[in-house]
């Protein structure tokens, strides 16, 4: 019986949380949104490039802050 790797899973639950979070919310900011988006794709980036959990939750944890930072300066800009 194949059992999943740990990247798979990583991956899988960053992705559910990412939606799950995103449910919750009526509507978000744009900080709110790139810190969501970043981390996906952090994650992804980081499990890519390093091939590691490290790697994964480094990427997201990266992906998170540079996209809130660039979600919250859209948010500035706006008002």
């Amino acid at each position: 019986m194949n059992t999943p790797s740990i990247r798979t899973l990583t991956c899988a639950s960053l992705l559910g949380a990412a939606l799950a979070l995103g449910g919750c919310a009526s509507n978000p900011s744009n900080a709110q949104v790139g810190t969501g988006v970043g981390a996906v794709v952090g994650g992804v980036a980081g499990s890519a490039l390093f091939g590691s959990t490290l790697g994964t939750v480094g990427g997201a944890a990266a992906g998170a802050l540079v996209g809130h930072e660039l979600g919250q300066d859209k948010d500035q800009k706006k008002r």
